[in-house]
């Protein structure tokens, strides 16, 4: 099983921290030919894919979680909750994305 380090104020790595939460729990359905990806365009394999976002819009605002796509999605603030038929992820995961993108949401 993958490791998660949920460390609150530590500075937040995408290939560190937010890359792995993608690939364990979002590109089986956000990849090219996958069922999230068909349906939104989000191709998530990628930190170009994340911030390309979706045909509706962008996911991530750099440094504005709350009002990030991404966040209202997983924190089901939306008519849907992702991940998609799936239990939410738990909050230290998305208290770390939350944290990365406040800091700036950077390729790091």
């Amino acid at each position: 099983p993958i490791q998660y380090a949920c460390a609150q104020q530590a500075k937040m790595s995408f290939s560190e921290d937010i890359a792995p939460i993608l690939k364990g729990w979002c590109v089986s359905c956000h990849q090219p030919g996958g069922e999230g990806y068909k349906e939104s365009g989000l191709d998530l394999t990628s930190y170009e894919g994340l911030m390309k976002g979706t045909k509706f819009g962008p996911m991530v605002i750099p440094g504005q979680p709350d009002n990030s796509n991404l966040m209202v999605l997983i924190e089901g603030k939306a008519k849907i909750r992702m991940p998609f038929g799936h239990k939410a992820l738990p909050s230290c995961l998305r208290n770390n994305m939350w944290s990365w993108i406040f800091q700036g949401a950077k390729n790091n």
